[in-house]
């Protein structure tokens, strides 16, 4: 899906509208994680990955062709840079609030699988003669290096 602007001035407004639509949705969904709610942020995926891949292909076009927002009014492209500035600035405070959403993540289940590890090497018998038995009960956990 993309634009349908006629001129490059209404191509610039529509730009400046969806770049500021997805710089609300982003800090919501930054604002989700942050608050550990990362279930309110999941509203949100759908109108948020249409509207990025939009803005991904316009932004690929303005890219290549310049010419489609160079006749625009000065003030409306400043007005687009400022909301990609802050659109920028949100997509940074979104991926710290990811990357610690993560690091809690992988703690949880690295302190899980330890606990599963531990609960299975546990000791068997008394005396000098005990020795550790390991359970052998099939069980199956995924700890992906890059989630």
């Amino acid at each position: 899906m993309a634009l349908s602007a006629d001129t490059a001035g209404e191509r610039v407004n529509q730009m400046i509208a969806l770049t500021e639509r997805l710089t609300e949705l982003i800090a919501a969904e930054a604002q989700a994680f942050e608050s550990n709610r990362p279930q309110d942020a999941a509203a949100l995926v759908d109108e948020t990955s249409r509207l990025a891949n939009i803005y991904r292909h316009e932004s690929a076009r303005i890219r290549s062709d310049p010419d489609l927002i160079a006749p625009a009014a000065p003030e409306d492209r400043t007005r687009l840079v400022r909301a990609t500035e802050a659109f920028d600035a949100v997509l940074a405070r979104q991926g710290r609030a990811l990357e610690a959403a993560r690091a809690v993540t992988e703690g949880l289940v690295q302190a899980i699988a330890n606990e599963v590890a531990a609960q299975r090497s546990r000791g068997v018998g008394y005396g000098p003669g005990a020795q550790a038995h390991v359970m052998n009960l099939a069980t199956s956990i995924t700890l992906n290096q890059r989630a």
